[in-house]
This record gives structure tokens, C-alpha cells and sequence, in this order.
């Protein structure tokens, strides 16, 4: 079976999930206005995954943040280069410079069921290879302006099947996506029907 790889991410209204240098100042401010408790459905979703995959930018964006937020959730850092973990993060953290592909089929074959691809780049890579099956995005009330964008360049379009979109009183919006195939990746109708 071929494990389900899912996005869960929070992006400015127009689009960016940092500013150009990393900062998350406005996604903090942001935060700031959620009731206490509150965490827009990422604790369901955290538990319903076996495996996090994320880049090597993300994760020592994650290490500024305060203690290890994962527990012992199995997470791989995707790097071309070897990453020296300190002894303060669980065993299981691990590196991979594995291509998306071969990285999912791996998983895949070893019974993950569901992934979490976080990072900008990783997220990309995955979606250019065909890998990303859904989509939470929270759309926070800000617009930067610049910065690192969710989305990048893609050599064919995705479409999207829009699952639901729930409000939150504070101004969040969390829309949910399937991502489908494209034309050229559906089975063909078989030419004798």
C-alpha cells in the first residue's frame, strides 16, 4: 500500500509561509489572538501520522523554537548533507537524502501509512514528483507581500478537489484539498469498452 502524503500548513493571505529571512513574526502575532487550547485541528492530525518528513531549513527553524515538539513521532530531514543531531533529540530523528520517490516508496514499503511533508522545498519537491494527496492550508489575515512562498513553479497544473473549509472566529481559514492526478497520470478507459 502506498502511503498517503499530506500537507498541514499555515500561509498569509497571499500565500507565503515566511518572510524572505525565515521569519515567522506574523504567524507568532497571529497565533497571539487563538483561545488557549486551541490549535486548529494539528493535534488530531499529528496523531494520525506515522512518519514527518521535512527539509533541512525547516527543521533548524524548528530546533530555534524551544523544546523538540514532535515527541517520538519518527521524523526525517531531507539534506543532501550529513546533519549531526544533538544528543538532546530523540533516535527517532533521522536523515535522508533520499529523492521524494524514492523516499515515499521506502516508507511506503516499510508500512507507513501517512506522511506529513512540512518545508517549503520539500513540499514542492514532493508535489512536482506526484506524491502530495492532501492539502490543510490555514490562510492567517495578513498579507507580507514577499517572502518564501508555499507554492513554486510546477511543470504541469494540479488540481485540487476542495474537501471543506472550516472558519475559526479569530480569522483563520482552513481549507482541505485532495490533490488529483493529472489527465496524463489517470488510467486510460480501456479502448475496447
Amino acid at each position: 500500500m502506498s502511503a498517503k502524503a499530506s500537507v498541514f500548513i499555515a500561509t498569509s493571505l497571499d500565500g507565503f509561509i515566511a518572510r524572505t529571512d525565515g521569519n515567522l513574526d506574523w504567524l507568532d502575532a497571529a497565533s497571539a489572538t487563538v483561545p488557549a487550547g486551541e490549535d486548529c485541528g494539528y493535534s488530531a492530525f499529528m496523531e494520525s501520522v506515522d512518519v514527518l518528513v521535512m527539509g533541512r531549513k525547516t527543521f533548524e527553524k524548528v530546533r530555534t523554537l524551544g523544546p523538540w515538539p514532535y515527541g517520538d513521532t519518527a521524523v526525517i530531514v531531507l539534506s543532501r548533507n550529513p546533519i549531526p543531531f544533538p544528543d538532546d533529540l530523540p533516535d527517532c530523528v533521522t536523515h535522508s537524502s533520499e529523492s521524494p520517490a524514492e523516499l515515499h516508496r521506502r516508507l511506503s514499503e516499510q508500512g507507513a501509512e501517512k506522511l506529513y511533508i512540512d518545508g517549503g522545498v520539500t513540499i514542492q519537491r514532493f508535489m512536482r514528483a506526484g506524491l502530495i494527496n492532501e492539502m490543510i492550508i490555514t490562510a492567517i489575515p495578513v498579507l507580507l507581500g514577499d517572502g518564501i512562498p508555499l507554492h513554486g513553479a510546477l511543470d504541469r497544473d494540479v488540481r485540487l478537489n476542495h474537501r471543506g473549509t472550516q472558519t475559526f472566529d479569530w480569522g483563520f481559514v482552513q481549507s482541505t484539498y485532495a490533490v488529483n492526478a493529472t489527465e496524463d497520470e489517470r488510467p486510460k478507459a480501456n479502448a475496447d469498452k
